[in-house]
């Protein structure tokens, strides 16, 4: 006879893998989405100063695609809640983070896709801001 946790364990796992692909198509956003479409435009542009018609095809192509990205997150974030029951992401707040004057209870813990989104918003400034301070190099020339 099996009990109702084996039934569990592959609906967690496939949620797991659920999980990690909405983080995936969230981090997209940030750099595979826009690098693609800068790429694009630079196969478009006939010289080094091209006319506002690849840059518009990039600025229109990011946008678009980042809409799509995001709706195929929704859907994603739509098969999570089949998958687990649940939309949210159990809160962890410590002790001496909260203030007296804080409910005992949060009104609404966040969901997973507002985890994940979030999240890879923060990658993606850690990631912008350690490029920046070690690899970025100065604009400021020496000599002269």
């Amino acid at each position: 006879m099996t009990t109702q946790t084996e039934h569990k364990k592959p609906r967690a796992f496939l949620a797991g893998i659920v999980a990690f692909g909405m983080l995936i198509a969230a981090l997209s956003m940030w750099t595979l989405v826009p690098l693609l479409w800068l790429w694009i435009g630079s196969q478009l542009a006939a010289s080094q100063f091209p006319s506002m018609g690849p840059y518009a095809v990039v600025l229109l192509g990011v946008i678009g695609s980042i809409l799509i990205v995001g709706w195929l997150i929704g859907h994603m974030n739509d098969l999570y809640l089949t998958l687990t029951g649940s939309r949210t992401v159990a809160p962890i707040r410590l002790g001496w983070m909260k203030s007296l004057r804080d409910p005992a209870k949060s009104n609404e813990p966040p969901t997973v896709m507002e985890t994940v989104i979030i999240g890879s918003v923060l990658l993606a400034a850690l990631c912008l801001l350690a490029w920046f301070f070690t690899l970025a190099g100065s604009p400021i020339t020496r000599g002269g």
